[in-house]
């Protein structure tokens, strides 16, 4: 199937017209990071380097405090980018599929002549082409600034910020976040609950992430996998509640029509005994 038949130009423009904002917030969240990088590395370090230099030779504290608000700085950006995907998890479940689930929107598409899997495909495309676009943008800024000032810097590629942020990783963080927030709000169909449901979610795959890289040591391969295995988990958990959902819906309309026939026997029955 080609890629206008999957994804309408009409769809996809009305999906970037609903999620402009978030965008737009996303846009200005990686080009501030990668600005404030800039500015630290080609500013703030020469800065620092000035005060360093000028300070005597006789092992005192001076210049501490400017060593350390580089080095601070820098972590706080990493931090950020790293502990992005909670946001877009939470943005995920809620505002990009669960509200739309509740206020009914996305079914109105459907009734359109747009098909869910088209439906979902037009309200995933733009999202995580946003995300790749980001890290592809930020990581190899942050790897410059990372190595360009190494004896400013208090940290090292052990810290799970500093290495997710140095590859792929990150953006794996973000797809992921992504894909469990999906899920999350077409499992609740609900824009606030699926907001903290999604949030939650997004926290089990820093933690499942996380035990990963203890029990292998130095974690590269763990937290590569445990991506993978954090999506494939997800998917069959709320495919088997759906599935459970089907079923219990059958088994509901099941009950019904019997309710029903019997109801109609007993009235026929009824008629016969008074005729």
């Amino acid at each position: 199937m080609s890629a206008p038949a999957l994804l309408p130009a009409g769809l996809a423009r009305t999906v970037l017209r609903l999620h402009r904002t978030a965008l737009l917030v996303w846009a200005v969240f990686v080009a501030g990071c990668v600005g404030y990088l800039v500015w630290l590395t080609e500013v703030t370090a020469v800065s620092v380097r000035e005060t360093l230099d000028a300070c005597p030779r006789d092992g005192s504290m001076c210049g501490i405090g400017a060593w350390h608000t580089y080095s601070e700085s820098m972590g706080w950006i990493s931090t950020f980018m790293y502990y992005g995907f909670w946001a877009v998890a939470a943005w995920a479940g809620g505002a990009l599929i669960g509200r739309e689930l509740e206020s009914g929107t996305a079914r109105l598409a459907w009734t359109q002549g747009v098909s869910p899997v088209r439906w979902l495909a037009a309200k995933l495309a733009l999202p995580a082409l946003a995300l790749l676009v980001g890290g592809a943008v930020f990581v190899p800024v942050y790897r410059w600034a990372w190595s360009a000032h190494r004896d400013l810097m208090g940290d090292n590629l052990h810290f799970n910020d500093v290495f997710a942020d140095h590859g792929p990783l990150v953006v794996a963080y973000a797809l992921c976040a992504l894909a469990v927030g999906t899920l999350t709000g077409l499992l609740l169909g609900v824009g606030l609950d699926a907001v903290g449901d999604a949030q939650a979610s997004g926290q089990r795959c820093e933690e499942g992430l996380v035990e990963g890289v203890d029990e292998v040591g130095h974690g590269r391969v763990a937290q590569g996998l445990g991506v993978g295995a954090l999506v494939a988990a997800a998917v069959r958990g709320v495919g088997g509640q759906l599935v459970g959902g089907v079923v219990e819906g059958a088994e509901e309309d099941l009950g019904g029509d019997a309710e029903t026939v019997a109801q109609a026997g007993g009235h026929r029955e009824g008629q016969g005994l008074h005729e």
